[in-house]
């Protein structure tokens, strides 16, 4: 999943969670893929070579490779997103760096903090909520629908943790 705790115990140390888009495709696929498009798309060619037919199609052959590898190349800069949310018996802070480089942090006294799971209603499906200090934020939206139904659960498991070890 393209989530981690790096913290589950029950002690009262921070549960830490940081969360990121999932990347089907890594970087060396990227090269093979836009390599194997290249070779592909100029088989056609091979059959003009030493015409000026070669020339009238080759702009637009490379067109197609140059937009494909501009799609993929803005999909990767898109995806640039991570959330970071601090769980410990005092505060819950969440830290959400935009691919923009842009940083939105909430934060909230632990205790009041309330996780929720929109079945429907939200941008997409079964989507997760942290609420509290009249504010509700989002977390794990890039999450498959799945991931996030799993997401939910270690949350509220987590925060029922943290509220036991405040309590103590």
């Amino acid at each position: 999943m393209p989530y981690v705790w790096s913290a589950t115990s029950d002690t009262s140390d921070p549960n830490t969670l940081e969360l990121w888009p999932h990347r089907s495709l890594p970087r060396k696929g990227f090269a093979a893929f836009i390599l194997g498009t290249f070779t592909l798309i100029t088989i056609p060619l091979y059959g003009l070579l030493g015409t000026a037919l070669v020339w009238g199609l080759l702009p637009f052959l490379m067109l197609t490779v140059a937009g494909l590898w501009w799609g993929l190349e803005h999909s990767y800069k898109t995806a640039r997103v991570q959330e970071v949310l601090t769980l410990d018996p005092e505060m819950t802070h969440l830290v959400r760096t935009n691919p923009s480089g842009e940083v939105q942090e909430w934060e909230c006294n632990s205790y009041w903090v309330q996780v929720a799971l929109h079945a429907k209603g939200g941008p997409v499906e079964n989507y997760v909520t942290l609420s509290g200090k009249g504010r509700e934020v989002e977390i794990g939206a890039f999450l498959s629908e799945d991931e996030r139904k799993a997401l939910y659960g270690e949350l509220s498991d987590t925060l029922r943790r943290v509220k036991a070890i405040r309590r103590e």
